[in-house]
């Protein structure tokens, strides 16, 4: 039958409910078969002993680089899609990602932050990081409602990233608090208009009014009611920060009432950013924060911050520069635990990782060939380590979610998040006929994250094989480096 068989493994596919011993049949880059007695294929893997999964999808992956992709592969993903920032403009990023190749699956959403740059500044920068912190010197974006003009050159390039195929709208509302409501309204509208989805990094985090994150989450809840857009939460754990418990039951009211509204988590008490991030100038910051400025910790050097004159200074000197923000002590702090659980194991909530790009200690990302990466480059554990994090800790380990909901909230729930807007995600995270053949095979008694805080950019280890589009890329645990089967993944083409 040509193709390849993977063999004898443990089949859990959340979307048929299957958790048995079974073979997988691939063949032109598509699940061919599952079932059993599947021989006959130019190549067979034999996954005795092993759990065989849809690849996970990662709606929030901000590395889109093929060293972020490598890193990723070994944590089980097989999709990495840019959502909550996105780029601008779309047409000229796909291309690019084509042009290089992919070692993943890939895709992008419209980035309503710089459509706002361009709108309000007349900056035509193309989106990326260091453009991204250049940009945080020009508070007009940041700071101010937009005027009328202003508000329909925003929506213009919206809809022009979105004619182009962009996956939704990334609505970086914490990075421009001045955003007024009448202009969120609009956009939501127009997401509405094109059955797309926003993915909301909500523009408050506060746990004290005015402006905390309970006024965020209440104005999120009232565009969806109010436009019938389909309103995504990005890091439901470090929006709300110690304020989770409120925010899940404002979020749970809301969707019982039917409201299209989903969240994502990742698995870590312990955000980042760029330095410029306009919340951490906040003069009161402590008071609205209840914590430190020594929770902030540059990534290149572990640095954490003494008081908010440094800070300051940072942020004129180093805007573009990641920094940590521990903003959960779920070493330490029983109820923080408990806290993050409310996020991480939130009913049809997706596990999505916000991975960060790789950093050399000059502030510069990382996008070379090396592998494994260069020893000093550095980014935050979760961009090596979330999606083996949450199945060792609260899969295995703690037996707090069962594996087959675990593979759902890693593989298929972000698959049915987008699947409306964008029909090509219908074929991924499932393993049934005519599916994608997007899969990882795992050793779930050895399966682990293995990136720290002081030591990042260690690749998770008990992935033994997985498949990209019908590539093998990694096979017993070894990377193919060669390989860039990565596809992408795009909404379709506005006609003309």
């Amino acid at each position: 039958m040509g193709g390849l068989v993977i063999g004898g493994g443990r089949v859990v596919d959340p979307a048929s409910g299957m958790d048995a011993v079974a073979d997988v049949a691939i063949l032109d880059g598509r699940i061919e078969a599952v079932g059993t007695g599947l021989g006959g294929a130019e190549r067979t893997i034999d996954a005795t002993g092993l759990v065989v999964a849809p690849g996970f999808i990662d709606l929030h992956a901000h590395g889109q680089s093929i060293p972020a992709d490598r890193m990723q592969a070994f944590d089980g993903v097989t999709t990495a899609l840019d959502l909550e920032a996105g780029v601008l403009p779309v047409a000229s990023w796909y291309a690019r990602q084509e042009k290089q190749g992919r070692v993943l699956n890939y895709g992008a959403s419209v980035n309503w932050a710089f459509a706002r740059i361009g709108a309000m500044t007349g900056s035509n920068e193309e989106s990326s990081l260091e453009a991204f912190g250049r940009a945080m010197r020009d508070r007009r974006w940041i700071e101010n409602v937009a005027i009328e003009t202003e508000v329909t050159g925003i929506l213009n390039r919206i809809a022009r990233g979105l004619d182009e195929g962009g996956i939704g709208i990334g609505i970086l509302n914490a990075y421009a608090p001045g955003a007024g409501v009448q202009e969120l309204i609009a956009v939501c509208q127009l997401a509405f208009a094109h059955a797309v989805p926003t993915f909301t990094h909500v523009a408050f985090m506060s746990r004290v009014d005015p402006e905390s994150a309970a006024e965020a989450y209440i104005r999120l809840i009232g565009y969806a009611g109010a436009t019938g857009a389909h309103m995504h939460i990005c890091h439901f754990n470090s929006s709300s920060k110690t304020d989770i418990a409120r925010c899940v039951k404002l979020v749970e009211k809301a969707q019982a009432q039917g409201l299209p509204i989903t969240v994502e988590a990742y698995p870590y008490g312990t955000g980042s950013t760029v330095m410029a991030a306009t919340f951490f100038a906040e003069p009161d910051f402590i008071a609205r924060n209840g914590m430190g400025y020594d929770t902030i910790q540059r990534v290149t050097d572990g640095h954490r911050f003494r008081d908010r004159e440094e800070v300051l200074k940072a942020q004129a000197e180093e805007p573009s520069t990641l920094v940590l923000w521990h903003v959960l002590d779920i070493e330490n702090n029983p109820h923080h635990r408990d806290l993050l659980d409310l996020s991480v194991m939130y009913p049809g909530g997706a596990i999505a990782s916000d991975a960060m790009p790789w950093t050399l200690p000059d502030g510069s990302t990382y996008t070379g060939d090396m592998w494994p990466l260069p020893d000093d480059a550095t980014s935050h554990p979760r961009s090596a380590g979330c999606f083996t994090r949450f199945i060792r800790q609260w899969v295995r380990e703690r037996q707090a979610v069962p594996l087959m909901e675990g593979i759902a909230k890693c593989a298929l729930i972000p698959a049915q998040i987008l699947e409306t807007s964008t029909p090509a995600m219908a074929a991924k995270g499932r393993l049934q006929p005519g599916a994608d053949a997007d899969v990882v095979v795992f050793d779930l008694a050895t399966l682990t994250d293995r990136a720290e805080f002081t030591t990042m950019n260690r690749p998770a280890e008990g992935v033994r094989h997985l498949i990209v589009s019908g590539h093998p890329l990694i096979s017993d645990g070894v990377l193919d480096q060669a390989a860039r089967p990565g596809k992408p993944v795009r909404r379709p083409l506005a006609a003309g």
